[in-house]
């Protein structure tokens, strides 16, 4: 495997969710690399909010996290709305919505309440992004634990929800068939 390859492909991924359609062409995306030492401080956040949080999955994914070659986080800004006054978020209006946003009193990650449409982005851009790692044989995987941990970190300034998608090239899929005990 050569890495320049793997890093090409983190890159394609990375095209990927920026082109993906966005609703109202509102592009509410934050997107991040995470590869070499960064992904031993990911990893050891992940620990960490596994026992904030006594949840023993994410000490698994800080252990796939460990073994893989790279990841993409990809997040949704906080900031602005689509402007629709859908009412899908909860709220009546965007303005009442953006009011009532709090801070998660987990480490100040999640935050909401959300737009659904720059959620709705931020699902299709991951999508547009497992799909690019797919079609170049990397294996991945969508994980809701990564992003809490970058969140935390402070790696995603101004971003509201987040994920992390660990890429690895090996003869197994790391992130499948796995065990929480």
């Amino acid at each position: 495997m050569t890495k320049g390859a793997l890093e090409t492909v983190a890159e394609l991924m990375e095209i990927a969710a920026r082109t993906a359609p966005k609703g109202r062409g509102f592009d509410s995306i934050t997107i991040k690399i995470v590869k070499g030492e960064d992904l031993k401080k990911l990893s050891a956040e992940m620990r960490r909010q596994g026992e904030i949080r006594k949840l023993k999955f994410f000490l698994r994914d800080a252990g796939n996290i460990e073994q893989s070659d790279a990841c993409v986080l990809i997040a949704s800004q906080k900031e602005g709305v689509v402007g629709l006054d859908c009412g899908a978020c909860g709220f009546a209006t965007c303005n009442e919505m953006l009011e009532r946003q709090k801070v998660d009193s987990m480490d100040k990650t999640f935050r909401g309440p959300n737009c659904i449409v720059k959620i709705t982005d931020l699902g299709i851009a991951l999508g547009s992004a497992v799909k690019t790692a797919s079609l170049h044989n990397i294996d991945n995987r969508i994980m809701y634990t990564v992003g809490v941990s970058a969140l935390s970190l402070g790696w995603l300034e101004g971003c509201s929800v987040a994920f992390g998608i660990p890429l690895k090239v090996s003869g197994k899929n790391i992130y499948f068939d796995r065990f929480v005990d």
